[in-house]
Order: C-alpha cells, then sequence, then structure tokens
C-alpha cells in the first residue's frame, strides 16, 4: 500500500516528479524510490561528500550486471530448448557484453538522463554501465519476477533482435587468435599504458603477432581496448577488409535514428 502511495505521490506531487515522468516511458512504471533512480544515472566523477560507495551507480551497476546475467540466461534457456550449453553461453555473451549494452543504452535514450545527473563528460561505456545500474534499481524497486518483464518486454524485445545475433560475430580477439592459429603464428597483448582520462582509468593496449606490434587501442575498460586493437590488427593483416564491417542495425542491436555527437571516444 505504501509503495502505491509513493508512486502516486512521486509522479503527481514530489518536487522531482519531471525526473520521475521520464522514467515512466523507459521502465513503464513511476517508481517509489527515485533516489535509487536518480544514483543509477550518477557518474563516479561527481563531487560529493557521501561516501564513495554511495554516491554513484557503480554498486547499482555491480547488481544489475549479475541480474541481468541471469535473466538473459533463463530468457535464452526457454528460446532456444534444443539449445546447447556452448550456444547458449554464446549467445548471452554477444547480449550482455559492454558494446551491445553500450547500443542499447544509447537506443534507449540514456544519454539524456547521465548528462543531466554527471558532471562528466559522456563516454559510451557509461551508456552500458547505465543500463546495468538502471536493471539494478528495478531490482531493487520491484523483485526479481518485475525485473524480469522489465529486461524481456523493455530492452530485449525493443533493442535486440536475437535471431540477427546468431549469425553475427564481432568477437575480434576470437577471430585474430583463429587466423593465428590456422597459420602458426602467436596472438599476445601488452598493456602499453594506464593513465587518467576525466578522472577516469584509460588503458592502452597492444596486440603484437609473433611478437611483433601490429596495433594499438584505448579504452576505459582493458577488455575493450584489446576488442578494438584486435580488429584494427583483422584490417591491417587483410583479414577484415573495409566492405565487411556491417552497419551497426545488422548485428540485431537496432539503430538510433540521430546519434548524439558528444560523446567521449572509447
Amino acid at each position: 500500500m505504501l509503495r502505491l502511495f509513493l508512486r502516486f505521490y512521486n509522479r503527481f506531487f514530489h518536487p522531482e516528479k519531471a525526473f520521475a515522468e521520464k522514467l515512466r516511458p523507459l521502465l513503464g512504471f513511476t517508481p517509489s524510490r527515485l533516489s535509487i533512480f536518480k544514483l543509477a544515472f550518477s557518474h563516479k566523477s561527481n563531487p560529493s561528500d557521501k561516501a564513495y560507495a554511495i554516491q554513484n551507480n557503480e554498486r547499482l551497476e555491480f547488481l544489475g550486471d549479475a541480474v541481468l546475467g541471469t535473466i538473459v540466461a533463463e530468457y535464452l534457456f526457454k528460446k532456444y530448448p534444443n539449445g546447447n550449453e556452448g550456444f547458449l553461453t554464446k549467445m548471452r555473451s554477444k547480449i550482455v557484453k559492454r558494446s551491445t549494452l553500450n547500443q542499447i543504452g544509447d537506443q534507449m535514450g540514456l544519454d539524456v538522463l547521465l548528462q543531466e545527473y554527471s558532471s562528466t563528460r559522456l563516454s559510451r561505456s557509461m551508456l552500458g554501465n547505465a543500463v546495468e545500474a538502471l536493471v539494478g534499481a528495478v531490482y531493487i524497486e520491484k523483485g526479481y519476477d518485475g525485473t524480469t518483464a522489465f529486461v524481456v518486454k523493455k530492452i530485449l524485445r525493443n533493442y535486440v533482435n536475437v535471431q540477427k545475433l546468431e549469425s553475427y560475430d564481432d568477437n575480434y580477439k576470437s577471430q585474430l587468435l583463429e587466423w593465428c592459429q590456422k597459420n602458426g603464428q602467436t596472438v599476445s597483448y601488452k598493456l602499453v599504458a594506464r593513465y587518467k582520462f576525466e578522472k577516469r582509468d584509460r588503458f592502452k593496449v597492444a596486440v603484437l603477432v609473433d611478437n611483433n606490434k601490429v596495433a594499438t587501442a584505448d579504452d576505459f575498460n582493458k577488455k575493450s581496448a584489446e576488442q578494438t586493437a584486435s580488429e584494427k590488427a583483422l584490417y591491417h593483416l587483410g583479414i577484415l577488409k573495409k566492405g565487411d564491417k556491417k552497419d551497426k542495425s545488422e548485428n540485431g542491436i537496432g539503430k538510433r535514428k540521430k546519434f548524439r555527437g558528444d560523446y567521449a571516444t572509447t
């Protein structure tokens, strides 16, 4: 009863009812605990006199990551009753990996809320983090069943084409490793530099084929940097051609009509 009253109050009378109104089309409901959802869009670079662990969305991101992985696994288990463990694992990875979540966050328009409640320049990786933090907030608000309904109806059905994902492969590390194994060559990765960029750790990684540096890439996430460096290496080695790179809308993730140009490059 109290939760229903709070949702009614938040929608019509709360001082931040404008925020609640922005959340309604995104979530499909008005939350009773607006502060949790506001925290989901608060980046760790924000100045605050609160304890570090409760001033940003990292804890919600941690929770959402675990919940999202479980929900997607259950969804795929039911959708593919004949799919083996290897297939289900790859499909789950394609959906919950950082690049996919970044695209989903862009599609959902989470950049608008991030810009409002974060005091740093946006990067694409922040979009995927916000998706996980939002799932974490929904889990606190609605529990597992309610979060499952949100993820399936509001995320998977709206922004993920699972059928197209079946045949899409953008695991460039795996492709490069497979090519090297076929051609009797070795591949390895080296952390070239780790530095601060806009108060965040950024990693520069080099990919080496037979101990020769082929390409480098920078990112806020080390694994993402390795993927980007591997992609560059595939083009440099002639394994991939320019025409091979498909439009983002062909990988099973919807394409936003107007891409915001104010993201930091990642």
